[in-house]
């Protein structure tokens, strides 16, 4: 479990560029949900996006992506 943390952690670190915020919540003994809040181009944000769900440990991931409709 820490494992998997401190995995994300790390790759918060990597990409503190892009990151912006996260929220790490309990759900259970053996269950945390952990939100990240990532700005960048459609590109960056799915390669953070899939190197979240290689990471060893993480069960789920949703993507969502959306726009401040600056650019539109």
């Amino acid at each position: 479990m820490r494992e998997v943390s401190d995995k994300l952690t790390d790759m918060q670190h990597k990409y503190y560029q892009n990151i912006i915020s996260t929220i790490h919540v309990h759900l259970g003994k053996h269950n945390c949900l952990e939100v990240m809040v990532v700005k960048g181009t459609a590109k960056e944000i799915t390669k953070i996006a899939d190197e979240i769900i290689r990471t060893k440990g993480v069960k789920h991931r949703k993507l969502v992506m959306t726009t401040t409709g600056e650019n539109l």
